[in-house]
């Protein structure tokens, strides 16, 4: 824990152990978030504006893949942990988390409007000495600005003074069965000494480590260099694929040999774009931001040119496919194989596998999905004319009716095997055929 510097009385000083606390929006973070603390003794307030997200965590439901039921009926069975649409509970805690999402508006800009209104739905419930900590994904400056501007005006305290204000980075990583979030290091970042002590002392209750940084800015760049130094690398083996691609060099196997070096090389994959909630938006919350301060960031604005491309590479290799075939894209039929942005989730946010059926769509072929995890397309915020689109069933009359098979996202759960029994063109953007028994001329990587 962060030792305490304070060099005046305020109202905001550590105080007592706080054993309630509410967490805003019950997705992929606050979900899991809420679980751990309530395992850890903590009562949990679930809150959210989705009613049917409130239901069916009072029910015992889970309506997230890799989080168990039966996790949130024994919180519920042992009263640690209920859900809401009532913001005015927050009258009744000592801590408030907000973890809702932060997009990108239509012209790629920042669309923190989540946070804010977050903001504007607590303020008036606020007392002293409650603690309020970000978790969203931002831009430096959000939370001891934007946040805290809206917290003030709302509830005539002040930040530092009369209720303690801190970020601290999301971490997780869905459908990775090793992610545990008692076992991820927090980084907490305080508006005074005194806020990140309370902050650090919250998160210690359930998490095994606290790295404590010097503001809520220093943590909110912490969470974007973590998702910029991804994003680059991922663009590095993206152009480096379409290079040695174009030389007949395997990308992959020689990714295999590199990582064999035991230092000086850490492993990125090549894929069809970029997807989830993170990698793709978070980088242009700091471009935009350095702007501010004229600042250019080439290097991350190159990466994300290179990434946003990857789907017309993956088209025109599906396009070259299907000319061996003497087809063409328009008229053909293609399955895409997997919906969700990463393997072994639902989670669909992002997901790249839109933007190549939007394309395959105009190019006028006949497009259909199959992913076991996302049975029926969601409303999206980006392609809201997919909702209610069903996946296909998988089979061997479902996919020798194909032209060709697309594998966007590589799930444990597909039989691998099968599609190449049965397919007659696929292309492999995931390397997901590499150990399968494939014809000559039948997988194409992309």
């Amino acid at each position: 824990m962060a030792k305490k510097t304070n060099t005046r009385k305020t109202n905001t000083q550590a105080g007592p152990t706080i054993d309630r606390v509410a967490i805003v929006g019950m997705g992929y973070v606050g979900l899991p978030l809420a679980l751990q603390f309530g395992r850890c003794g903590l009562n949990v307030v679930g809150l959210d504006i989705d009613p049917s997200k409130v239901n069916q965590i009072n029910q015992g439901q889970s309506y997230i893949k890799h989080i168990r039921s039966d996790d949130i009926a024994a919180l519920r069975k042992a009263k640690r942990f209920t859900a809401s649409t009532d913001f005015s509970l927050v009258k009744k805690v000592g801590a408030v988390i907000i973890c809702v999402p932060t997009p990108l508006n239509k012209n790629r800009e920042p669309d923190i409007s989540y946070i804010t209104e977050t903001g504007k739905s607590i303020a008036p419930y606020l007392h002293k000495g409650i603690l309020i900590v970000l978790e969203s994904t931002t831009y430096p400056g959000t939370t001891d600005e934007d946040l805290r501007a809206v917290l003030e005006a709302g509830s005539g305290l002040k930040a530092g003074i009369d209720f303690h204000l801190a970020f601290s980075p999301e971490r997780e990583d869905p459908g990775n069965p090793d992610s545990k979030v008692a076992q991820i290091p927090k980084v907490v970042g305080g508006l005074t000494p005194a806020c990140l002590e309370k902050a650090s002392a919250l998160y210690s209750r359930a998490i095994k480590t606290i790295v404590p940084v010097s503001s809520c800015r220093a943590a909110e760049a912490t969470k974007i260099l973590e998702n910029t130094f991804r994003g680059i690398n991922i663009a590095l083996v993206n152009e480096l694929k379409m290079v040695y691609g174009a030389m007949g060099i395997d990308i992959w196997e020689v990714i295999r040999a590199a990582k064999t070096k035991p230092f000086g090389f850490m492993a990125f994959y090549p894929g069809p774009g970029l997807g989830g909630h993170c990698i793709p938006i978070d980088p242009f919350y700091l471009t935009w931001k350095a702007r501010e301060y004229g600042q250019n960031t080439r290097f991350i604005e190159l990466a994300g040119e290179i990434n946003t491309s990857m789907p017309d590479y993956v088209i025109g290799q599906l396009t070259a496919a299907l000319n061996t075939r003497k087809k063409a894209v328009n008229g053909s039929k293609v399955l895409v194989l997997g919906l969700a942005y990463k393997p072994n989730v639902d989670d669909d946010r992002e997901s790249p596998s839109y933007v190549l059926m939007e394309k395959l769509k105009n190019l006028g072929a006949e497009v259909c999905y199959y992913d076991p995890y996302v049975p029926v397309i969601r409303p999206t915020r980006e392609h809201p004319h997919w909702a209610g689109t069903h996946s296909v069933a998988w089979g061997r009359e479902t996919i020798q009716t194909c032209d060709a098979v697309l594998i966007a996202t590589n799930h444990e759960a597909v039989n691998y095997q099968e599609l190449a029994d049965w397919a007659t063109c696929i292309i492999d953007t995931r390397n997901a055929m590499a150990k399968v028994k494939t014809r000559p001329g039948q997988v194409w990587k992309a």
